[in-house]
């Protein structure tokens, strides 16, 4: 059985640093807010060209205290991408704002730049772009519409861990980069977490009292804060997992370069441009027939995924809370597979993969 995923296998590697980092961080007896964070959010910042780096506890709080940093008044529209995750809407909910959606790219799954101005109106404050699958959105475009209609820009960047656009790192556009480290993701911890990573020292710093209870000094709390901190034991992991990102990055390039190159073209392929750095967080292809094909792989003994099955619109949480339809959202969700592509597969495994999808 070719797994679609397995998180043992991939932490296979880091076991013996991990096991020595946890020790360390057992013997010092500091779990919150200690030496691994500061190190890691050093490590980070760097890694990414940013000055400043926080860790939080998820992905979805990155975005939330990003958008809280910025003091909307409720009612505040902030636009997304239609396709996107549901955390990325939860959290504009969740600040008390209204998210408005755009439709995306059919050939690159993001945020179509041609489609967000005719979205904006007199109460729309920021975009927060989603880089889907491990590919960055076009950027030229979108920070070019954020300088026209004054527009702050938060970038999601929970797949996107190493993507770039022309060159520069996925997280540098806008004011803020949120990120996960949700244990699938391409630099994953062993549990949840999260980091925001920003130029702005005034930005940063809020950032830092909203993760703690809104408090700079223990027990003074100055704002309505939050409790979302990245835990010790998960920054020490990241720490280790974060030295090998680019190889992990190289690794799944290594495997898509097989699919792209061997793959029929009766599937659908991720769009490949010389502009784009891609990381494949997830390999997807499209097929009108996705759960005949799915099936079809399992009866060989592959497992795939899909990401994602539902549209945002059509989730029964966002009953009443988004209106109208989007096809190229809903065409995505209906034909869309992911396949293999972790850090443990082999060029065996992937041509394995090819070969049974060839005879589809």
């Amino acid at each position: 059985m070719i797994e679609y995923e397995n998180l043992g296998k991939v932490n296979k590697p880091f076991v013996e640093d991990y096991k020595k980092s946890f020790s360390e961080t057992l013997q010092r007896g500091w779990f919150i807010l200690g030496q691994n964070v500061e190190n890691f959010e050093k490590e980070f910042a760097a890694y990414t060209g940013a000055k400043y780096c926080i860790g939080v506890a998820s992905g979805l709080d990155a975005l939330l205290l990003s958008l809280k940093a910025f003091d909307f008044k409720t009612g505040d529209e902030v636009i997304l991408p239609s396709n996107t995750y549901i955390a990325t809407i939860l959290s504009v909910l969740h600040a008390g704002l209204i998210p408005v959606l755009v439709e995306p790219d059919i050939s690159t799954y993001n945020i179509d730049p041609s489609r967000i101005e005719e979205k904006i109106t007199s109460k729309t404050r920021a975009l927060m772009i989603v880089h889907l699958y491990g590919k960055s959105c076009e950027m030229d475009p979108i920070t070019d519409i954020c300088k026209k209609y004054d527009l702050r820009l938060i970038e999601d960047c929970a797949q996107s861990h190493g993507a770039k656009y022309k060159n520069k790192i996925t997280g540098r556009f806008g004011e803020f980069g949120a990120f996960s480290f949700y244990p699938t993701k391409n630099l994953g911890a062993l549990g949840d977490g999260g980091a925001v990573v920003t130029d702005d020292p005034l930005l940063a710093e809020k950032i830092k009292v909203f993760r703690n209870y809104g408090s700079k000094v223990k027990y003074y709390n100055e704002v309505v804060g939050y409790n979302s901190r990245l835990d010790e034991v998960q920054a020490g992991f990241l720490s280790v997992k974060l030295k090998k990102l680019d190889d992990i990055n190289r690794h799944k390039n290594k495997l898509a370069a097989l699919y792209h190159k061997e793959l029929k073209n009766d599937f659908i392929k991720p769009a490949v441009h010389p502009d784009f750095y891609d990381v494949y967080h997830i390999y997807n292809i499209r097929h009108p027939e996705r759960d005949k094909v799915r099936n079809y792989l399992l009866n060989n003994n592959i497992k795939t995924d899909v990401h994602y099955p539902v549209s945002p619109n059509n989730q029964a949480a966002m009953k009443g809370i988004i209106s109208g339809r989007y096809p190229v959202s809903e065409e995505i969700h209906r034909t869309t597979i992911s396949l293999p592509v972790s850090y443990f597969h082999t060029t065996e495994d992937i041509k394995k993969v090819i070969s049974v999808l060839n005879n589809y």
